[in-house]
């Protein structure tokens, strides 16, 4: 499994402190890279140093949601290439129709047991992992 650079965007500290768990439950040794709001997600990427292999993204913060960022995101002509995976509690078909429209690589829904969320993202970062990915 090679490594990624992984940016998450999630301004839940709880939900930062899952996602970590897991992935050191999961093993590997991905590097992140964390932004509390789509604003802060920008002002990082905007330094080639931070620029991810992979993107979770959060729908539900504050400041810019995460609707808002991806738009911002698919129009710029280097970081459109990016893969996004929303990380969401929403459900909502409206928001999964608008997400797959812009252009996200991936849907996935926080379950509410703690182990079919560390399988979700050991499937998921299992299946990025073994992708050819466009460096941006």
């Amino acid at each position: 499994m090679k490594n990624l650079k992984i940016m998450l965007i999630e301004d839940d500290q709880i939900e930062v402190m899952k996602l970590m768990r897991a992935i050191k439950k999961i093993g590997g040794e991905h590097h992140f890279v964390e932004a509390k709001n789509g604003e802060n997600a920008l002002e990082l990427l905007s330094h080639q140093e931070n620029i991810p292999d992979l993107i979770f993204l959060d729908l539900n913060m504050p400041r810019l949601n995460g609707l808002e960022f991806l738009k911002i995101l698919k129009s710029d002509e280097i970081l459109r290439y990016i893969p996004i995976v929303i990380l969401t509690t929403s459900s909502n078909r409206k928001d999964v129709l608008e997400c797959y429209k812009i252009g996200v690589a991936g849907y996935i829904l926080k379950p509410l047991k703690y182990d079919e969320y560390v399988n979700k993202i050991n499937k998921t970062l299992d299946y990025w992992s073994s992708n050819e990915l466009i460096k941006a």
